[in-house]
């Protein structure tokens, strides 16, 4: 089979083929070329005939539009040349060549059937805005944003820029001037220009800048969904009428409308659908701006200014990581990095419906204790596989994941290449989805795992202090009541003297005992819920387990892995107008296993993942209703040692008081006359002795009750906590 040769065109600077095609418009076609001498690559634009039937003013214009505009954002022009060896001059745009295609080509891909992942969307966000404004400052219009004028480089650190590219519609236009003229493609044009360009309905109005800017939101809801967001039955190309329709008549507010059936209703949208790969405080985010920047009215759509101000802003925020273990969901807040945490904590209220005063968080393991003045940058930096793990004094039964299971198209059994390429590009593009929802539950179970891990390790070390602080307190009782049957052993050995006993004390020594009692059913409490933990332990132990020897992630790739190689085959027969006999016959084998592996999908999905992933979420319920409880037991432990304390504290003062009483009416009897000084010489030494080792004793107690009430103050100490719980505080 004879080779067919290439063509090859240049200019006297630049080399290409007219096989290496980049793009085709109605005037131009972009090639990839090559600088003669250092083979540098570059984007050729090469004007058609068709072209140069427009005035010599508009033919220039992307030339100069180009030349005067000079940022990253921006495909960059290099030369203006003319092709060599033809009959005809065709003038030559030579430009910065962007080895990443197009958006419209990365959105085209089945990967991307749901939208790009948050992280490219923000970076498409970040330079788009930047290039616009980079347009607006220098007076420019671009007048057919669109994702295939979009251009891709990625870097050497396979970090992804966006350039805006295709300035052949462009012209200088200040903010407040209008224009007449009629560019850009259908589904991205402002309804406007849409009734006179694709309707050609007569009009006489005139156009704005900030036509732009429903371009842009267009492009963007495109990006972040993987689908346009007006589509009237059948495509919004097969019924331009019912197009027009949808976008003029949108309610305020909403940024989708879609018809399911012939002749069925406008579905309206006022959030982004829930298989787009966006976190919910991202979209929360670009809900508004989408809003009104898809606003027909111009008078009431946003101006550049007040886009450039709200996407900006968006772009400048800090992401903090938030898993809530009581409902088994991850959470991303956006926030500026200057707010206070009481701003983040209102935010996370937002997306959790857990107020700021129940929230309490843990970090890897440890208690990250807020103040609500705190700066949002002092807190630790987070990722989705470290976040801060959200707890709640409100329990509530976990929710898990929000997830729409993906469609696998039907199967026609009739034998098309073009309709089975269509098929097995949705097919992977849906298998792509299951995948990312599989990893994400697992992701999820993992968390959950660790969050009720470390809430219990903090548990742990709560109920060992209040164990160590109760015998503590059960050994400073025991000098209470030792202290206490010595004094009475004194006031009774005192009698003979005539000394006052100490008064109630049966009622004081019945006190004492129920402290005792009560001490050694709150111990008895801290190890059976210690006992508890541990079992929970070794079932969490037991799930850890199985999940790391789970498969299913792997299996779903293997599955992708062939449902792939067959698209990349369709997608080659697809070229080819006929197929040979053999090649038929494969073709229709490959149909055969396409369908046997997207069977094995969903059963893969359903019966193996998804049951794994609901069975833990039940095991969780019933494990975070057990932490919560015994979270609430540490408190009333808390309360309950307080009160204990308090009760030995009023013990004390009581018996302070006793004491001092009856050590004064001790001194009065040693002091009171004798009788006779001769008669009772003997028996008044003897007294004086005995009435000065009582006193002795009595101030030997007397210290130590004072140093019991040194040991009490120091038990009810303000900045003592039990581990991180305590009353009216957070983890």
């Amino acid at each position: 089979m004879a080779v067919r040769e290439k063509i090859l065109l240049s200019t006297a600077s630049y080399l290409w083929s007219l096989d290496d095609v980049l793009g085709q418009g109605a005037t131009a076609t972009v090639y990839k070329a090559r600088n003669k001498k250092s083979g540098e690559l570059v984007a050729v634009k090469v004007f058609n005939p068709v072209s140069y039937l427009r005035p010599y003013e508009v033919q220039m214009r992307e030339f100069e539009m180009l030349r005067k505009l000079n940022h990253i954002n921006i495909v960059k022009l290099f030369t203006l040349e003319e092709v060599t060896h033809v009959n005809t001059k065709q003038k030559v745009l030579v430009m910065e060549f962007c080895s990443g295609g197009s958006l419209l080509n990365l959105l085209e891909d089945p990967e991307n059937m749901y939208g790009l992942s948050e992280s490219e969307f923000l970076i498409v966000l970040q330079c788009v805005v930047a290039g616009m404004n980079h347009l607006r400052h220098n007076g420019v219009v671009h007048r057919d944003i669109k994702p295939g004028n979009i251009m891709r480089v990625v870097g050497e650190d396979k970090q992804s820029i966006y350039k805006l590219t295709d300035f052949g519609a462009a012209r200088e236009l200040e903010d407040g001037e209008k224009f007449l003229s009629l560019y850009g493609t259908e589904e991205y044009l402002h309804p406007d220009m849409y009734e006179r360009a694709v309707l050609r309905k007569p009009q006489h109005k005139a156009y704005g800048a900030t036509v732009d800017l429903w371009s842009i939101g267009v492009t963007f809801y495109h990006a972040a969904t993987g689908s346009l967001p007006f589509i009237p039955f059948g495509g919004p190309r097969k019924n331009k009428q019912l197009m027009h329709k949808i976008t003029t008549e949108k309610p305020p507010g909403s940024i989708s409308g879609i018809q399911r059936s012939e002749d069925g209703p406008i579905e309206w949208g006022y959030e982004f659908p829930v298989t787009c790969q966006m976190s919910q405080g991202l979209k929360s985010q670009l809900v508004p701006v989408l809003a009104n920047v898809l606003e027909v009215n111009q008078e009431k759509c946003w101006g550049f200014d007040q886009f450039f101000a709200e996407t900006t802003d968006i772009i400048h925020r800090v992401v903090v990581n938030v898993f809530f273990v009581y409902q088994a969901t991850s959470h991303r807040i956006y926030i500026q990095a200057y707010n206070t945490v009481s701003i983040f904590m209102d935010e996370v209220f937002a997306q959790t419906k857990v107020r700021p005063q129940s929230q309490h968080y843990l970090f890897e393991g440890h208690p990250l204790l807020l103040d609500s003045s705190m700066k949002v940058d002092s807190l630790p930096p987070t990722a989705s596989d470290k976040p801060l793990f959200l707890y709640s004094w409100e329990y509530e039964r976990p929710t898990g994941v929000l997830y729409r299971e993906p469609e696998i198209p039907l199967f026609p059994p009739k034998y098309d290449v073009v309709a089975d390429y269509s098929l097995s590009k949705n097919i992977v593009g849906a298998v792509h989805q299951y995948l990312r929802i599989a990893h994400f539950l697992q992701s999820c179970q993992e968390l959950t795992l660790r969050g009720c891990y470390w809430l219990a390790e903090q548990l742990k070390v709560d109920y060992n202090i209040i164990l160590q602080k109760t015998h503590m307190f059960t050994f400073q009782l025991l000098l209470c009541r030792n202290s206490e049957d010595r004094l009475y052993k004194l006031f009774e050995n005192a009698e003979d003297f005539s000394a006052p006993k100490c008064k109630d004390s049966p009622e004081q020594k019945r006190k004492l005992q129920v402290l005792q009692e009560t001490l050694c059913g709150l111990t008895d409490s801290v190890h059976n819920s210690q006992n508890k933990l541990e079992r929970l332990r070794v079932e969490w132990s037991k799930h850890s387990a199985f999940l790391a020897e789970d498969k299913t992630c792997q299996k779903l790739e293997y599955l992708l892995e062939k449902i792939s190689s067959v698209y990349h085959q369709y997608r080659k027969d697809r070229m080819i107008a006929k197929l040979a006999y053999n090649d038929e016959q494969i073709h229709k084998f490959e149909k055969i296993n396409l369908s046997v592996y997207s069977k094995k999908v969903k059963l893969l999905f359903r019966e193996d993942c998804l049951q794994k992933y609901q069975s833990l979420l039940t095991s969780a319920a019933s494990w975070t209703s057990v932490l919560f409880e015994m979270k609430n037991q540490m408190i009333e432990f808390t309360k309950h040692f307080q009160g204990l304390l308090g009760d030995l504290e009023k013990w004390e003062e009581y018996f302070q008081k006793e004491l001092e009483t009856n050590l004064r009416n001790l001194q009065k009897s040693a002091n009171q006359p004798k009788e006779s000084a001769s008669s009772l010489e003997d028996a008044s030494i003897q007294m004086a002795l005995r009435i000065k080792h009582l006193k002795d004793d009595m101030e030997v107690i007397a210290r130590e009750l004072q140093q019991n009430n040194r040991i009490i103050e120091r038990f009810q100490d303000p900045t003592y906590t039990f581990g991180a719980l305590t009353v009216g505080s957070g983890i």
